[in-house]
């Protein structure tokens, strides 16, 4: 069995970190550099860097950001916001990145997907999807959570993987910041369905939360920001607790 992976979010706005609630009422978290490093010491096993209102603007400041990442860390980073072409995401890539993620532009332009994989390889590109039960349905929505597309998620999640996505991330809009539990249901549904990793974001509040992720679903990984961010769950604490509960983790 694949040791499991606990990944602190690091949602960058204007050069900061922040977080919200279901993707709203968003709050100042720190500086990403100081957190990152931090997170290094307590041993993440990576970090996700989201720029959750990429612009064009926003894409040169996110590539110096990058460059400064890299020389302040030693475990692999994703970079997400605003990837629009292969050139984006060599130049993330050349700044420093491990992998890639796209959303949005995944999909409005889904052979952007096997464009990257193509250049890259697919271990490098991961799509992030943002999902929100809708009068019985799960659907996709895009642009940082404000759209809801015509998808629905199983649907999507299949497809991405057959463009040639190497790993998803999916987030549970109804569950995210609320602190009380990922989405096991939506969260099972998807790892089962596919045969690339799956992380799990959206919910996680206490130790038990990331326990139930594991032991209920598929999943390679479970993601995390504000608990991570403002100490809430040391990750040292974290692993320990999952161990003692024969979980593998890294």
């Amino acid at each position: 069995m694949l040791k499991k992976r606990i990944i602190p979010c690091l949602d960058i706005k204007d050069g900061r970190t922040v977080k919200g609630v279901n993707f709203v009422d968003i709050k100042d978290a720190g500086d990403p550099i100081e957190l990152a490093k931090r997170y290094v010491i307590e041993g993440a096993d990576e970090l996700v860097f989201l720029d959750i209102t990429a612009t064009l603007e926003n894409r040169k400041a996110l590539v110096k950001l990058v460059e400064r990442i890299a020389k302040e860390i030693n475990i692999p980073f994703t970079v997400g916001g605003g990837i629009s072409s292969v050139e984006d995401a060599l130049a993330l890539i050349q700044a420093g990145a491990d992998k890639i993620s796209i959303n949005s532009l995944a999909v409005k332009n889904p052979q952007l997907i096997t464009d990257l994989k193509n250049r890259f390889g697919s271990q490098f590109v991961v799509v992030a999807i943002d999902t929100k039960l809708v009068n019985g349905k799960w659907k996709v929505f895009i642009k940082g959570g404000t759209y809801e597309t015509e998808l629905e998620t199983l649907a999507w999640v299949k497809k991405v993987e057959e463009l040639g996505a190497g790993e998803i991330l999916l987030t549970s809009m109804n569950s995210d910041g609320t602190k009380n539990g990922f989405d096991i249901e939506t969260t099972k549904a998807v790892s089962e369905l596919v045969n690339i990793p799956v992380i799990a974001s959206g919910g996680a509040g206490k130790t038990q939360h990331f326990t139930e992720v594991f032991t209920k679903t598929q999943v390679n990984a479970g993601l995390a920001a504000s608990i991570f961010h403002f100490g809430e769950i040391p990750i040292p604490q974290l692993k320990n607790e999952l161990k003692n509960k024969n979980i593998p983790i890294r």
